[in-house]
């Protein structure tokens, strides 16, 4: 039986994807990433420190904090944060976000100073972690805008763009961008995060419910490759729009 995917999208078609820049008065950069019915708003701060660990050393710091709104999802879940604690899941995003940002950045062209990223999920079906990577890469590039046209920074420390998709087997068949439903029923699901240049970053993938084999999984890898050239086709084009 072909599984019938939502919206009526073929096997290796993304999501309607949607880039709002500016959606936040206040930080320096910030971006609502809607990725079919997951919402995640990005917020990128510029702070005028560094973690002691940098202090005196001429380089700056990328980081990221993940969290899940109350009715984010299904049931309403506490605000960890409020709560003085974070789950093992929290932490794994926030610190896989902060990874796959740094990658493409050059931290002493960042100078000593601190970028912060805050993705906070608004409402999710899935790839919550993926959608959070490619929107924080579009807030911190609209941060940086602001720095270097204040003339804060007279280099742009970003290399590349970055940016993150799922792809997995269902009913034994390979699929790009999984929704929650097909998420939470798939026998293989995997995370791909690259470079716009078309490097890896990071690759977390598991066999749910069957195993599988490397033909297989390099056909995931390549749909996830054309995946992602599209989303830094977004990237991109929303940064003109809101850069022009």
């Amino acid at each position: 039986m072909t599984h019938a995917r939502s919206a009526g999208r073929t096997p290796n078609q993304l999501r309607s994807m949607s880039l709002v820049t500016g959606y936040t008065r206040y930080a320096e950069g910030s971006v609502l990433i809607k990725a079919g019915e997951t919402h995640v708003l990005c917020n990128a701060s510029v702070l005028d420190k560094v973690p002691p660990f940098l202090k005196g050393k001429g380089q700056g710091w990328v980081t990221a904090e993940y969290g899940m709104l109350p009715r984010s999802t299904h049931t309403r879940s506490d605000r960890e944060a409020a709560r003085g604690k974070q789950s093992g899941r929290t932490q794994e995003i926030q610190r896989l976000i902060g990874r796959s940002l740094r990658a493409v950045f050059d931290l002493e062209a960042l100078g000593e100073r601190t970028l912060h990223l805050d993705c906070d999920v608004i409402q999710a079906d899935g790839g919550t972690r993926c959608a959070s990577i490619t929107g924080a890469w579009v807030a911190a590039a609209l941060a940086v805008h602001t720095l270097m046209r204040e003339e804060v920074l007279t280099q742009n420390p970003i290399r590349d763009h970055v940016a993150a998709v799922s792809v997995g087997l269902v009913q034994g068949k390979p699929v790009l961008d999984l929704d929650y439903n097909e998420d939470s029923n798939c026998d293989a699901d995997m995370n791909v995060v690259m470079t716009g240049s078309g490097h890896f970053v990071e690759v977390q993938g598991t066999a749910e419910g069957a195993v599988f084999g490397r033909t297989a999984l390099n056909g995931l890898l390549d749909m996830a490759t054309a995946g992602i050239a599209e989303l830094v086709k977004h990237q991109r084009q929303a940064l003109d729009l809101a850069t022009e």
